[in-house]
């Protein structure tokens, strides 16, 4: 038998979450992970007691065409890494590291160059996350170390973005 390596493991963990997901777009599922043990998990979807866009039939921003990566505030849905951290005391989130995953609603294939987006970054970075790992394919993935590329390297202050 041959044994899931470790990252792949919770990567797919952090892929069954994101089958909650609510958006028509694209779903995202994390985990928080310290110690070898699951801290939280989060998917994308409307605040607490709020209609969702599955629920609704409609996206905002496709009804726009807003692009990846713009006018977030137009979005109905809260984030999974956010709703990760907010589930998850901080104590738990220092030196932790989040697993995310994305899927194209459409086509069921893994977002490409999925990253997490300005605010989700700036809320890893306070929560104390020290890595995130996110899934290119089943088997490949990206690994960020926060305080290098994120802290040290501050895409906002050149009018940048994580995508």
């Amino acid at each position: 038998m041959t044994r899931r390596d470790k990252i792949n493991y919770y990567l797919d963990i952090a892929e069954t979450v994101a089958e909650r997901g609510t958006c028509l777009r694209r779903n995202f599922g994390a985990i928080i992970v310290k110690n070898d043990q699951i801290v939280s998990t989060g998917y994308v979807g409307a605040p607490r007691g709020r209609q969702n866009c599955s629920d609704l039939g409609y996206c905002t921003r496709t009804k726009l065409n807003v692009p990846r990566g713009e006018r977030y505030e137009l979005c109905r849905s809260v984030h999974a890494e956010m709703n990760a951290i907010i589930h998850a005391a901080r104590v738990d989130m220092l030196d932790a590291v989040l697993y995310l995953v994305g899927k194209e609603v459409d086509t069921g294939e893994y977002v490409k160059n999925a990253c997490p987006c300005s605010l989700c970054t700036r809320l890893i970075i306070n929560a104390g996350i020290s890595t995130v790992i996110v899934r290119d394919t089943r088997d490949q993935f990206r690994v960020y170390n926060v305080a290098e590329q994120w802290v040290v390297n501050d895409e906002s202050l050149t009018g940048g973005s994580n995508y």
